[in-house]
């Protein structure tokens, strides 16, 4: 889930690109919450494993171009990067959209460990995070580049119990303003739906945008040796370079161990707070 800036070569994308949704991951055994998470589905295991591959393999090869969906949005992000991304919500083409929230993000939420008042969710898709993380404490702000998407999460969740407590708008993330500032922002394949040139102006937006105190949540896919993107190679070193020099420093990084099985080992989750002095270095 999420949103992008249209991505492709830097020096054509005038909308930086949207991150897509999460990858299909194995949801755990968790209690029934006093939500509307409890309406979201979860896959089982085998189907789990072949929606993350998108071709029914349980062992995926490590370059995400592997999988033919993947090569069809490159093309059309790279042939137009101004609307490469809501072509892809129009044709059907999102391989990331999980059909229900993050199982990682499912288990901050059981386990209060998320801050509470106001998140931002970018790159927010169909919005099942968006959902899963609204509640009494946390009013959740789920930012797209498609409208389509937009429109998606919003047919999907108007009805739903929690519903005036999240919005959906269609926006670009780099040029957008909110009203106020964040408590939490999360992050889940947004950055490296980007063209690693833009990931210093993603820095600098997160800096603008969340409150001195506030919380960074990233679910890092990590990805290398492969050509191009989206997505793009990313490793943790990557969100170090652009998040320390303005003043950000990962208090955890952990593996998510609520990954999908063919991503085991290759997801990451980090949680950063700004430091009193704004450089690292």
């Amino acid at each position: 889930m999420l949103p992008f800036l249209r991505v492709g070569i830097c020096q054509r994308a005038r909308h930086p690109p949207r991150v897509p949704g999460a990858p299909w991951i194995r949801r755990p055994r968790l209690p029934r919450l006093p939500t509307a998470i409890n309406r979201l589905r979860v896959p089982a295991p085998a189907m789990v494993a072949r929606m993350a591959t998108d071709g029914g393999a349980e062992n995926p090869a490590r370059d995400p171009a592997s999988n033919p969906k993947v090569v069809m949005i490159r093309g059309l992000v790279n042939d137009d990067a101004t609307d490469g991304w809501e072509k892809c919500w129009e044709e059907g083409l999102t391989p990331w959209d999980l059909g229900q929230a993050t199982p990682a993000v499912l288990q901050l939420v059981r386990t209060g460990s998320l801050p509470r008042g106001r998140v931002l969710v970018p790159g927010c898709g169909s919005g099942y995070d968006v959902v899963a993380i609204a509640g009494p404490e946390r009013y959740v702000v789920g930012l797209d580049i498609s409208t389509s998407a937009v429109e998606k999460a919003k047919e999907l969740s108007s009805s739903l119990p929690n519903a005036n407590q999240f919005t959906f708008m269609a926006a670009d993330f780099f040029t957008w303003q909110p009203t106020e500032k964040f408590d939490l922002i999360f992050d889940y394949t947004f950055f490296c739906a980007i063209d690693p040139c833009l990931r210093p102006a993603w820095a600098q937006k997160i800096q603008e945008i969340l409150k001195p105190d506030g919380e960074l949540i990233t679910l890092i896919y990590l990805i290398s040796g492969q050509e191009g993107g989206p997505p793009y190679n990313t490793t943790v070193a990557d969100y170090e370079q652009v998040l320390n020099p303005v003043g950000f420093k990962a208090f955890s990084i952990e593996d998510n161990e609520l990954a999908v099985k063919p991503r085991k080992g290759n997801e990451k989750l980090g949680r950063w707070k700004r430091l009193s002095h704004k450089s690292l270095l």
